[in-house]
């Protein structure tokens, strides 16, 4: 019988295809964070909306699966490239700060290790285990 407390999800990436993805992740915060300072943002805004997609955690209170889905929702690329783009087209200054800074969080979680989550739980993430059981070699 496998111990699926410390085994890796399936699709748990590794080696220095992990490390690669975590680089890109920074270079994502990196990249968005200079951007909002030559598009001449306010740090306040950013500073008070940085950790906002944070706030996807409260799903966890509701099991896994559903914290899974708000956490993954609230990380991903798609809303704030969209946003983005909106942004762009309407040159529409709120709505472009809003997606460099939301773009800005998901790279800093990525770089620390903190990846999309699996139903498994919190600490079943694609870039792999995090947290207290996670395998020394494995954590971020």
């Amino acid at each position: 019988m496998t111990d699926t407390t410390n085994a890796e999800p399936a699709g748990a990436v590794t080696g220095g295809l992990r490390t690669m993805l975590r680089l890109e992740g920074l270079g994502l915060f990196v990249g968005m964070t200079l951007l909002y300072g030559v598009w001449d943002g306010s740090w306040w805004i950013y500073a008070a909306l940085f950790l906002a997609p944070d706030l996807s955690f409260l799903g966890y209170l509701f099991g896994p699966r559903f914290g899974a889905l708000l956490y993954n929702a609230a990380h991903s690329y798609m809303v704030p490239m969209a946003l983005m783009t909106a942004g762009f087209a309407m040159t529409e200054p709120l709505v472009l700060s809003i997606a460099i800074i939301w773009l800005a969080h998901i790279g800093f979680d990525r770089a620390l290790g903190y990846g999309l989550k699996y139903a498994n739980g919190f600490g079943f993430t694609h870039l792999g285990r995090i947290g207290k059981q996670s395998n020394p070699g494995i954590n971020p």
